[in-house]
């Protein structure tokens, strides 16, 4: 599960525990974590940036069999058109669409060798559907995330290994408030 430590990702952290879920939780505060650790003891806690590819990598080959991959983490930097800088695009990129991209890959390749059917959820929003101000970066990767979505569901449904999206609507967590 990556972005655990928060908002939503922390929220579906404690719905999978309660199921009974063996949870590993990813994200790049470790205040979040111990304090996600303290709610939940039997969670697995992991320190990770997951626009570092290279690393997330390293730190995913370390982890154990993973059947079900949350992709949860996200960056909204929305700002005026006139006010974009590309370094925040990248930020965004990295994040929002990159790191899915490396992470599945990584859990999908694991799941492949072990013959495991293990389901793939990509958090995505309605952000790419509604013209919603100052969301320009924002709903334009979470369009591309639902694009490399549908064309990983392609290329892993003969390995029997499905993969979906889930776009909620704006819910008030600290990213959706601006905080």
């Amino acid at each position: 599960m990556t972005g655990a430590g928060k908002g939503i990702g922390r929220e579906i952290v404690t719905q999978l525990v309660e199921c009974g879920a063996a949870v590993v939780a990813l994200s790049r505060t470790q205040a979040d974590l111990d304090s996600l650790k303290q709610e939940h003891h039997s969670v697995d806690i992991v320190n990770c940036d997951v626009s570092d590819w290279d690393k997330t990598k390293e730190i995913l080959s370390s982890v154990g069999n993973i059947d079900l991959l949350v992709n949860n983490a996200a960056v909204a930097i929305c700002e005026p058109l006139e006010a974009i800088k590309a370094a925040d695009i990248d930020v965004m990129m990295n994040i929002n669409v990159k790191a899915v991209i490396n992470i599945t890959q990584v859990i999908a390749q694991n799941m492949i060798k072990r013959g495991v059917a293990g389901s793939i959820v990509n958090i995505s929003s309605q952000a790419p559907t509604a013209a919603l101000g100052d969301h320009i970066v924002y709903s334009a990767l979470k369009g591309a995330l639902d694009a490399a979505t549908r064309v990983t569901a392609l290329a892993l449904a003969p390995k029997i290994i499905p993969v979906y999206t889930v776009k909620p609507k704006i819910i008030p967590t600290a990213m959706s408030m601006g905080g």
